[in-house]
């Protein structure tokens, strides 16, 4: 006999999140009875076992699922391929370690079911809403990071980087193909990603301490939260990465002068020794704060680090090649001034680096979308 599908999924995004599974579901129960519903949670391959964990607790469930990516990392991406999973009309996307409270979810999809809204948000800035027990840095740090979610977002939401709310399938297949999928603050990439402004309310919650495990905010969090929001106001023209990867090309300049200073006239190596040990470490440099800032969801680690090295320095050579071919041509065969011949083969330079490594050194890294549904999309 066929059984209807789920009317409501909430979308968990996980990372060595394993101590925090069975209690989120046993709320998730509590809160949604009466209620068509399904959990997907969306695991970056944690070393903790967490996908493996809610395989078992789904052959217990029916509503559980799972995707467990490989490969791949970054909260806003895995919200995005676990909304795509579900075949639900209304989505919510909520935090694994219970910071978010579960007993607000009705009423965020009751309000939804009116008919009239595109998002319902929890949020902490309302009355009778609050940032609980966070610390005074990290509240300062929040409000921060909303009062620069202002230069982007032209909605009058007091809380754009909630990371709890539900949303409607109609909006979220508007905004899909828009999306950076940067970072962690995916309400503010399908906020800023729409094109007429999102019909939207706000209800107040408490913003609840940890219940298990350590938090994931670092220094590199805030990187990618400003990496999105460049996206958001130039991606349009430009590809965010490309500016970082040109903003780290110019940092190996001052390394590779660095270093070629101090072998050649401090040490006193041969000139061209030392140009070509400074060319390799500028390179070296480059490919590592790529790794780091530029392709952090696609990082390389361990033994795929000297593979992308090697395809790395490889794609430059040639992108070093073509610089120099195309400047020359332009210099002697067409009479340009050096300035714009040197321009122009350094544009073709970076781009073909750019274009090259994007594919060969970091998008071989990805690996296969691994995803284990312990049931098939759409049960409820």
């Amino acid at each position: 006999m066929s059984r209807p599908g789920p009317n409501f999924a909430v979308i968990v995004p996980t990372l060595n999140e394993r101590p925090n599974i069975e209690e989120l579901l046993r709320r998730l129960a509590a809160a949604l009875s009466g209620i068509r519903w399904e959990v997907v949670f969306v695991d970056d391959d944690s070393p903790d076992g967490t996908a493996d964990l809610v395989r078992a607790l789904a052959q217990l469930d029916h509503r559980v699922r799972v995707i467990q990516r490989i490969g791949r990392r970054g909260l806003a991406s895995a919200s995005i391929e676990g909304m795509l999973a579900s075949s639900a009309p209304y989505l919510a996307v909520m935090d694994a370690d219970m910071q978010h409270d579960e007993r607000l979810l009705p009423e965020m999809l009751a309000a939804l079911e009116s008919g009239d809204l595109d998002v319902v948000v929890g949020s902490r800035y309302m009355e009778r809403g609050s940032l609980g027990s966070a610390s005074a840095n990290r509240q300062r740090i929040s409000r921060f990071g909303t009062y620069l979610a202002g230069l982007v977002l032209s909605a009058d939401l007091k809380d754009p980087l909630s990371g709890f709310f539900v949303i409607r399938r109609e909006m979220l297949q508007e905004v899909v193909r828009r999306l950076s999928g940067i970072g962690f603050k995916i309400l503010l990439d399908i906020l800023a990603s729409a094109s007429r402004p999102p019909r939207l309310r706000e209800l107040p919650y408490t913003f609840r301490p940890r219940h298990a495990g350590e938090t994931k905010l670092d220094s590199v969090v805030a990187w990618e939260y400003l990496m999105m929001l460049l996206d958001k106001k130039a991606g349009r023209y430009i590809p965010v990465r490309f500016v970082l990867f040109v903003l780290v090309g110019a940092t190996g300049v001052a390394v590779h002068m660095i270093v070629l200073w101090t072998l050649f006239r401090l040490i006193g190596v041969d000139f061209g020794v030392g140009q070509a040990l400074a060319t390799l470490t500028a390179m070296t440099t480059n490919f590592l704060l790529n790794n780091v800032f530029t392709y952090r969801d696609r990082r390389l680690r361990k033994g795929q680090l000297l593979r992308g090295w090697l395809s790395f320095v490889a794609a430059c050579l040639v992108g070093a090649v073509a610089n120099v071919g195309i400047a020359t041509y332009l210099y002697a065969g067409t009479h340009a001034g050096w300035i714009w011949s040197a321009l122009a083969g350094t544009i073709v330079g970076a781009v073909w680096n750019y274009a090259v490594t994007s594919v060969y050194t970091w998008g071989s890294s990805r690996g296969p979308v691994a995803a284990s549904a312990a049931r098939p999309t759409g049960r409820g």
